[in-house]
């Protein structure tokens, strides 16, 4: 009779519990499998959002940055949402996610000012990567923009890692920006030179390939200084041919100039000496 008896309860036991764990399996079941589905489907959106930025040209820094952001929130989503499947409350768990949100975002002010610096600079794109760029009192050739810092190659080679948050609140030069610049070189004459003289020798410098003609070059008297008067040379070439150009003209305008009797004054001053009677 007794084992008659644990029977039936085990009858009754399985007739309460089966329906519960056939309720709450299938649950748990549509859960995992949403999940699996679910992560399947949003990692192959974020590439497919790769690769139509890609198509359409997007900064590569850009590119990586929003599939990333796109694919953490869409997942966070995800697992909010099988957490109500199953039967948590999502208003709990929200409010837990934002509690640990604000602490962390009270531990890591700096980093969060950095990481929103990093959103605006991806976004806004005041520089690329290859720009030459001036900033935060450093020159240097962009090499990598990422969430926090941006790496800077100087010209002697030296890396240099510039916080976004400072870089996004700071003036930015961008000499790479414009396909064209502007190149102002003076130069100091004597009193006694030839003006018109000293201006076509250095309008004959300006007669190189990579002075563009439009606008054409031009050479104009620009002040009259305490020794010297100083004649500047106005050309326009392309970005890249700058610095080529500045040295051409530094090299070339001493010698072409003495080489027409003109010469270049060393700074000086006239004291005057007067006799006490």
């Amino acid at each position: 009779m007794d084992l008659e008896a644990e029977l039936n309860h085990l009858v009754e036991a399985s007739q309460a519990w089966v329906p519960m764990i056939m309720e709450y399996g299938s649950r748990v079941l549509l859960a995992i499998l949403t999940l699996l589905i679910g992560w399947w489907l949003i990692n192959k959106l974020t590439n497919k959002v790769g690769a139509l930025m890609a198509l359409r040209k997007a900064d590569l820094a850009l590119q990586g940055f929003i599939s990333s952001l796109a694919g953490i929130a869409l997942k966070i989503l995800l697992v909010v949402s099988v957490a109500s499947m199953i039967g948590v409350e999502t208003t709990s768990f929200i409010a837990a996610i934002g509690a640990a949100g604000l602490a962390i975002g009270l531990a890591l002010q700096g980093s969060l000012a950095n990481f929103a610096g990093g959103v605006l600079i991806l976004l806004f794109r005041p520089f690329r990567i290859g720009d030459w760029i001036e900033a935060q009192g450093v020159m240097g050739t962009v090499h990598s923009i990422q969430i926090f810092h941006t790496v800077l190659l100087t010209g002697d080679n030296k890396t240099v890692i510039v916080p976004n948050g400072n870089l996004s609140n700071d003036t930015i030069v961008n000499y790479n920006r414009q396909p064209t610049r502007k190149v102002i070189f003076d130069v100091g004459v004597n009193y006694e030179a030839d003006l018109q003289k000293a201006r076509q020798i250095l309008l004959d410098l300006a007669k190189d390939p990579r002075v563009l003609s439009d606008p054409a070059p031009a050479a104009v008297v620009s002040t009259l200084g305490d020794n010297a008067i100083t004649i500047s040379l106005r050309i326009w070439v392309n970005t890249g041919d700058y610095w080529d150009v500045m040295f051409m003209l530094n090299e070339h305008a001493r010698d072409r100039l003495k080489a027409e009797g003109i010469d270049i004054p060393f700074p000086q001053r006239v004291v005057h000496l007067m006799q006490q009677s």
